[in-house]
């Protein structure tokens, strides 16, 4: 696999974090013998935080023998972060609240480390689930279990992709306490502060070293033709098939990951989301004349599964595409910044060339709304 498929995520090393990790898991499971074996990295999905893999073997009644688990690493200062924060705590007091008030399968969260002196960065620990993602690297629709699945499987896996933000949107958020998900930006309404949100962050991003010409017209796009909004739900942010773990033979999910976008918005911000990333492979893979899944999570076919859950009918979702294109631009933008400091890339005179959507975002925006 090429560096441009696979990007280089962490400088850190395994056998290090093996030796800090099993030190503190002897120390919170209360057992001096307690070992972890099979650490790895697991291929195929995540650009953001840093996943292992591995497994605990304890004597403690609290875990079962040969338990596997995962952890979720921020990622340190020097490897070039995709975001400006990691919000470990977040992350886990969202997926409480998700275990508690739905039944999108969240893994359970064991532990959650918020000092840094264990590995060098925060960190937490949460079960492992048996099941199979659609993989990012490379990409699900050049071939793999989801592309050789039957039309009625696939259905079945985007109507219940689907169901998991219809759930999401469902909570009542008058009757929890949400102020950890406010960004701090000033807007009449959660997606002006998502969208003032989205402005700092693309500025972090670029600092004094570039534009993109194609990011600052989205955003002119956008705010000139502002959508007609819903109401704010709690919003995942990430909403994509490559966060959901599914069942292998039933194709229903059985684990729902990656919440550290989440976040305060209409729920066509999820749904947006959900559909434009799958936009995006299938267009990386008709441009390599690929067929890939041309009629899977269609706009017109998602708006009316998720009416269909809730009786509502998402507005404008062609601007939420776009949206999600200005978000996801900003941060291949990002990560291009990590694969140069790996060595894996260069910026060209048409710093664009490090957005691979750039031609379908151009496309969407010349389309009416």
């Amino acid at each position: 696999m090429s560096d441009a498929l696979d990007p280089k995520r962490t400088s850190r090393d395994l056998n290090e974090i093996q030796e800090l990790l099993t030190q503190w898991i002897r120390e919170k499971v209360i057992d001096s013998e307690a070992v972890i074996s099979d650490l790895r990295r697991p291929s195929g999905s995540g650009m953001s935080s840093e996943t292992l893999l591995f497994t605990t073997d304890s004597k403690n009644a609290d875990l079962s023998s040969e338990q596997p688990l995962v952890a979720r690493l921020a990622p340190t200062s020097e490897d070039i972060p995709v975001f400006q924060e990691y919000d470990l705590g977040l992350q886990v007091q969202i997926m409480k609240i998700i275990r508690e008030r739905t039944s999108i399968p969240v893994p359970n969260v064991l532990w959650l480390e918020t000092n840094s002196h264990v590995l060098g960065v925060p960190f937490f620990v949460m079960e492992q689930i048996e099941g199979r993602v659609p993989p990012d690297i490379p990409p699900y629709v050049f071939g793999g279990w989801l592309l050789d699945a039957s039309q009625e499987n696939r259905e079945t896996l985007e109507r219940q992709s689907v169901e998991i933000i219809s759930e999401l949107s469902k909570i009542d958020i008058e009757g929890i306490d949400t102020g950890f998900l406010e960004n701090g930006f000033s807007g009449e309404t959660h997606l002006r502060r998502h969208f003032a949100a989205q402005q700092n962050y693309y500025q972090w991003v670029i600092g004094n070293n570039r534009n993109h010409p194609v990011i600052e017209y989205a955003f002119t796009w956008l705010d000139q033709n502002w959508p007609e909004e819903s109401g704010t739900v709690l919003s995942w942010g990430d909403s994509r098939i490559g966060n959901i773990m599914f069942n292998n033979e039933s194709f229903t999910p059985v684990a729902v990951f990656d919440w550290e976008m989440a976040s305060l918005a209409p729920v066509e911000v999820d749904l947006g989301w959900l559909v434009f990333l799958h936009s995006f492979f299938q267009d990386i893979a008709e441009t390599y004349e690929f067929p890939g899944l041309p009629d899977f999570m269609k706009p017109e076919t998602v708006r009316e599964i998720f009416r269909e859950q809730t009786g509502i009918l998402p507005q404008d979702l062609h601007w939420f595409m776009v949206y999600a294109g200005l978000r996801h631009a900003i941060i291949m933008s990002r990560i291009n910044d990590r694969s140069v400091h790996f060595g894996q890339a260069t910026w060209t005179d048409d710093v664009d060339e490090a957005i691979p959507h750039r031609n379908l975002l151009w496309t969407l925006m010349d389309k009416s709304i």
